[in-house]
């Protein structure tokens, strides 16, 4: 039935392009300016695909864009879908499935999350080198179709490591402030409690997020190469420097921190 479905929503979108991607980015909550470099070929509307959920959170723009960035062929997701706006862990990765699908080998995902680590201030930049699951939902709960992965996929490589050495140097040569960490997912839509993110830190979590393992889960099943690029929007450790936070405060600090986000994309694909 998954395999199906996601012919389904493939032979649609190969009805208003052929365009086959390499790369796949999925942009996060105030991460949607990436489009704006983009030489487009095609734009689709989520609403339109067959079986595509539709996204309902601030600033998720809700299309797949098509084209070249830094003359690599890419297809970006403009806005993803959280297990928190009541889909199935199944439904918000099925578009990874699609992308996979379309021809992508490489998925970078990007996100904002809280940080768990004294050393990791709001507006740092941090790539996801490992992530410990706390969501109550796996993609890949069911029935397994092989055509689609493994059965049981091993998640020691699920974070590349050549990309994370590259985005690195790249940090390191335009001087920005960097870090590797481990992402925690919970899932949402409240964040957590101030036990609950000592607990994260405890736990060796650097990062806390509603989002991103699932599709690493279906990235890893459908042997893509994969990164995550994260921007802290808030400082969640230690403890006494917790500030209320609301989701405008998060657009306003991912939206400044944006552009060296970008920059460290598209100098990967340059490289």
């Amino acid at each position: 039935m998954l395999y199906e479905q996601i012919q389904e929503a493939v032979d649609y979108i190969r009805l208003y392009t052929d365009f086959t991607p390499q790369y796949g980015i999925i942009l996060g909550t105030g991460l949607g300016n990436l489009t704006d470099d983009l030489l487009i070929a095609c734009e689709i509307e989520y609403r339109d695909i067959p079986h595509f959920p539709v996204s309902t959170v601030q600033s998720h723009k809700g299309k797949l864009v098509f084209g070249y960035l830094e003359g690599q062929a890419v297809v970006v997701m403009a806005g993803r879908f959280h297990y928190y706006e009541g889909y199935s862990a199944r439904q918000v990765t099925f578009p990874v499935r699609v992308l996979k699908a379309l021809g992508i080998e490489t998925l970078i995902i990007t996100n904002v999350t809280g940080s768990t680590n004294a050393d990791i201030e709001a507006g740092d930049i941090v790539l996801v080198r490992d992530h410990i699951n706390l969501q109550p939902d796996n993609p890949l709960r069911g029935d397994n179709d092989e055509r689609l992965g493994v059965r049981f996929p091993d998640m020691k490589n699920a974070y590349d490591k050549t990309m994370i050495n590259k985005g690195l140097s790249i940090a390191k040569a335009h001087r920005i402030r960097i870090h590797t960490g481990v992402y925690v997912a919970l899932q949402g839509p409240n964040l957590e409690t101030p036990a609950e993110y000592n607990f994260i830190n405890r736990i060796g979590g650097d990062l806390v997020g509603m989002s991103t393992v699932p599709e690493v889960l279906v990235a890893r099943h459908s042997d893509l190469r994969t990164m995550v690029i994260s921007i802290a929007s808030n400082k969640c450790f230690p403890i006494e420097e917790i500030k209320e936070t609301t989701v405008e405060d998060v657009i306003a600090v991912a939206t400044q921190a944006e552009p060296k986000m970008r920059l460290i994309i598209k100098e990967l694909l340059k490289n």
